[in-house]
């Protein structure tokens, strides 16, 4: 099977992207995991599937996989490369999209800069509809961590995010933790696991443990819920500018019941064909 593709990535969450609408995609877990590695296939954080829209007054839909080939609810940067590549192929010239995600349908904006505002949709804290086993609604809320008692906010944005507060990202321990975390039995669909840094009232540091890929450069969700999390902890206030590794994001949320903005950018590095057994 020949699958043409592109490689894209936003703030250096990279991604390989499939057009599903012109040509046939059904791909295995193992045929993810390895397009998904970095030795032997094209190397990704997570492939994403562009799709015919299934509902009325959608544009498009749009399947999310993981590198260890497990498909997700939801990706922020992903999000914001897909409408760049929509727009490339030829396939709208609609600058407002709206796009099926398993987490429902999210609102897309392009612009001229090669940056793209997506309407995140409203933040969720219930326990049950993260999931987090929890008894509490709390926002903060202590999880053992190898004996450790961490201090977490649960929250989902569309995909579960555990966000913690770190006095210094660079020496947070991610590499410990973050593979704990991810896995841990309170979260029965395993979890992001973001480490914060508040520089002041409108600006963080971010690294993120992301489920099912490991630590990547940016997290999009990881932003948004790093932010709302700290907004309801009354650390932060909105707009705030996320440093993570690979760049910027812009997060702005006015508040409980709100959708979230999320603005960066998103970028093409190539297109080419692959051969798959």
């Amino acid at each position: 099977m020949k699958l043409r593709f592109s490689k894209m990535h936003g703030l250096g969450n990279d991604f390989i992207v499939i057009d599903a609408i012109r040509q046939r995609v059904d791909l295995t877990p193992e045929q993810v995991r390895f397009l998904a590695d970095r030795h032997f296939g094209i190397g990704c954080d997570q492939l994403l599937v562009v799709e015919r829209a299934q509902q009325h007054g959608v544009d498009f839909r749009y399947r999310i996989f993981n590198a260890d080939g497990g498909e997700v609810e939801q990706c922020g940067n992903g999000a914001r490369c897909f409408v760049r590549f929509v727009r490339e192929q030829g396939l709208t010239d609609k600058r407002e999209i709206r796009v099926e995600t398993q987490a429902g349908v999210i609102t897309l904006i392009a612009a001229d800069d090669e940056h793209v505002t997506v309407n995140m949709g409203a933040p969720v804290f219930e326990p049950a509809r993260i999931p987090f086993l929890s008894d509490s609604d709390a926002f903060v809320q202590p999880l053992d961590v190898a004996g450790v008692r961490v201090p977490i906010t649960a929250v989902s944005m569309g995909n579960p995010h555990a966000v913690q507060v770190v006095a210094d990202v660079d020496t947070a321990p991610i590499a410990q933790q973050g593979p704990l975390i991810e896995r841990h039995e309170r979260f029965p669909a395993r979890v992001n696991a973001g480490f914060m840094q508040v520089v002041d009232a409108h600006h963080i540091r971010l690294r993120v443990y992301e489920r099912g890929a490991g630590e990547t450069l940016a997290c999009g969700t990881g932003a948004c819920a790093a932010v709302v999390a700290g907004i309801v902890r009354n650390l932060l206030e909105s707009p705030v500018r996320v440093s993570t590794r690979g760049g910027d994001l812009n997060i702005a949320w006015a508040g409980p019941g709100e959708p979230v903005l999320m603005t960066g950018p998103a970028i093409t590095v190539f297109e080419a064909d692959i051969h798959l057994e």
